[in-house]
Order: structure tokens, then sequence, then C-alpha cells
């Protein structure tokens, strides 16, 4: 009689039963997780808009312009004439009306500058210009007050034919002014503005002809 194939048991089914215990640890983990994932995009977010903004501030309001001088009018007085030529002791006084433009934020704090003014090439006259603010974004006007010395002007060659017969008197004067720009208390920077005119003063008519100036700065 044929023995019977002794049958083989079957092996056990390959899974796992994951409890709720398991599931109720695992949970927070992933709360955490997301949690920290979220906290680093915050952050890099907030970065990049500090860094955004500080760009912006940098080309914009933290960025110092240069300011801006303008010789608008000026006025000779006290001119006499003695025998047809300069009285030598009287002084010419020339008036400017001075102008200095700040198209910064911040105040332009300048000091004592200098206005030296020129006949033929030649020394005539210099005087200090007064300290002030230029507020941000406008524009401070001053009076300029030059004694002009008569012995050097008489020394100008052909200068009285010029006053007498023409009635004119060509001057150049130089205006040099510095100051600094402070903005937030934490950029600062020096400037020193100089300003170059040549002008045509017309005595009949009291004006000024054909002026030009042209601004040099330094910082």
């Amino acid at each position: 009689m044929a023995e019977r194939e002794q049958a083989k048991p079957l092996a056990p089914a390959a899974f796992q039963i994951r409890s709720d215990e398991d599931e109720n640890m695992q949970a927070p983990a992933k709360s955490r997780r997301r949690n920290c994932i979220k906290c680093c995009g915050c952050i890099t977010a907030i970065f990049l808009i500090l860094a955004t903004t500080i760009v912006v501030l940098v080309l914009t309001v933290f960025q110092v312009e240069d300011p801006v001088i303008r010789m608008n009018n000026v006025s000779v007085q006290q001119l006499e004439f003695a025998n047809g030529t300069l009285r030598a002791d009287v002084n010419v006084t020339l008036v400017a009306d001075v102008s200095v433009k700040n198209p910064n934020s911040a105040t332009f704090k300048f000091s004592n500058g200098t206005t030296t003014v020129y006949c033929g090439g030649m020394v005539v006259g210099e005087a200090n210009t007064p300290p002030g603010k230029a507020k941000a974004r406008r524009t401070l006007h001053m009076n300029v007050t030059v004694d002009l010395i008569p012995s050097k002007l008489l020394a100008v060659p052909g200068l009285m034919s010029d006053v007498v017969s023409a009635g004119k008197l060509n001057v150049s004067s130089s205006t040099v002014i510095g100051g600094k720009v402070r903005i937030l208390q934490i950029i600062k920077k020096y400037i020193v503005v100089r300003v170059n005119c040549t002008m045509t003063y017309n005595f009949a008519s009291q004006t000024i002809q054909g002026g030009h100036c042209k601004p040099h700065l330094s910082i």
C-alpha cells in the first residue's frame, strides 16, 4: 500500500499589525517635521524681505547725491569815480545771491566757505560765506558780500576803459563750500562743492549778462 505523502504546513502570512498606540506615537513626529519646515520657510522669507529692503534703501534713501551751488543774482554797489577814474578810498561792494540746493533725504550741514572774485585773472576781492544747513530736498538762499579792493581793480589792464566807456564789468568768481550729509546716524559723507562763475555786469541795467557757472565736486 502506497505511503501517503505527508501534508506540509503552510507558511504564515507576512504581515504586520499596527496598533493605535504606534500611530499615536508617530503623529507628533510628523507634526514637528511640518512645523520645522514651515519655520525654516518663514525665516528664509524674512531674510529675503530684509535683503530686498536694504538694497532698495541703499539705492534710494541712503544714496548721497551732490549738492548744487548756484549764483543767482549779483549786484555792484558803491562804485564811485573821481576825475575819470575809480576812487581808491572807497571799496566796491559786490553782493551775490547764492543758493545751495540739497537733493538728499537728509540735511546738508556746511561750515564757512570762501568766495573769491577775479578780474582779468587777478584776485580783486575775497569773503567768507556763512555756515548753514540746507534741509532735505530744500534750497537754502544766502547773501554773500565781497569787498573789491579799488587798488587791485585799478591794477587790472583795460578795466577802467571797460567800466567807463562800455559801462560793463567782466568778473569771475569761485565759491567753495564744505560740509557733510548724515543719514540716520549710519551713513556720513563729507562733500566739498566748488562753483566757478563768469559774468558781465551791466551798470546801466544793473543786471548780469552772459552768466555761466560750472560746478565741481570732491568727496
